[in-house]
């Protein structure tokens, strides 16, 4: 046996139930779903063709796959594989909805199915991760020990200016908690009055290893904004009612990582983001999951932007949002 052909092997035997599920997943999705050969989604999976084989008879004995796909968790994975080649990206995750739900049980939906993602990719040294409402649920859906010794580094400032709601900064921290594992904070605003103020501390040694750090993880999560008057940054204290409407004027969609953009996923407002710290935006294109997580219809316009500029490879959402989004 091969050296290379040893390791995998040692590697795929070490999967836990619910990672040999995700591959299982995986594996069928790119072969009844998507026509690709055993040879190509084996190379994409990083597997043997005899795994991918293995794995395709195992989720049809344990009745995974009939027909179609049936995962064992709430998941449509026929839509996700159109969504997948409607916007070629890696993976697309979506939860079914039905008529009645309300925002909190969409989010709840969303977040429990990003955690169960999270925990699915296997052994991953560290994360980077953006604060904020759908992350704080996604924090509260890992499963305990998600991935043991885990290292969480927080993807831009996250102290609030003023508090009005439920705590939604503390996210690398519940992240770390649940994987046993250690959480690198940016312990600085998320957007600061003046660009220079900011400029100066991105100069300080500690906060210009965490920006490195940021910007070197391979794999990031973070939450997709939508225009609404109840978001984080405006109840944090971050920008104001009317900046919010003068933002909307000049085109904004939606925000992620504390960064407005319009349509296309350009920046609408530059002295703004000059005054915002945290990755840019463009990094996210380099790593090698970039997971965009989104749960209800007024994120549909901010989705599209993200996919149309190429800072998601993997989307996290609901059923009615991914129909929308694919229009």
């Amino acid at each position: 046996m091969k050296p290379d052909r040893l390791d995998r092997d040692i590697q795929f035997r070490s999967l836990t139930p619910e990672q040999r599920e995700q591959l299982m997943i995986q594996v069928a999705k790119r072969y009844y779903h998507l026509d690709m050969t055993m040879s190509d989604l084996s190379m994409e999976l990083g597997l043997t063709r005899w795994q991918a084989r293995r794995l395709l008879t195992e989720a049809k004995e344990t009745g995974l796959v009939r027909v179609e796909i049936v995962p064992h968790t709430p998941r449509l994975p026929g839509l996700e594989s159109k969504f997948e080649a409607a916007f070629g990206i890696k993976e697309a995750v979506i939860v079914p909805s039905t008529g009645d739900q309300d925002s909190a049980f969409v989010l709840d939906s969303v977040a429990r199915a990003a955690g169960q993602y999270l925990s699915g990719l296997g052994k991953i040294p560290a994360i980077g991760i953006s604060w904020g409402r759908t992350m704080t649920a996604v924090a509260r859906r890992l499963p305990p020990y998600w991935n043991e010794g885990v290292e969480v580094v927080l993807l831009n400032g996250s102290m609030n200016v003023r508090y009005s709601g439920p705590q939604t900064n503390n996210v690398a921290e519940l992240f770390a908690s649940a994987g046993k594992g250690i959480a690198t904070l940016l312990p600085v605003p998320a957007v600061f009055g003046n660009a220079s103020t900011k400029e100066a501390l991105e100069q300080d040694p500690t906060i210009a290893a965490v920006l490195d750090f940021a910007a070197r993880v391979p794999v990031i999560c973070f939450g997709i904004g939508a225009m609404v008057q109840d978001s984080v940054l405006i109840q944090s204290g971050y920008v104001s009612l009317q900046q919010h409407e003068n933002l909307k004027q000049k085109g904004a969609v939606g925000d992620i990582l504390s960064r407005y953009i319009d349509a296309e996923g350009h920046i609408v407002d530059p002295e703004l983001n000059a005054r915002t710290i945290g990755i840019s935006l463009e990094s996210c294109r380099d790593r090698a999951l970039s997971i965009g997580v989104a749960a209800g219809l007024e994120k549909r316009d901010a989705i599209l932007s993200c996919l149309r500029a190429n800072y998601v490879n993997v989307v996290i959402t609901d059923e009615a949002t991914a129909l929308a989004v694919m229009g």
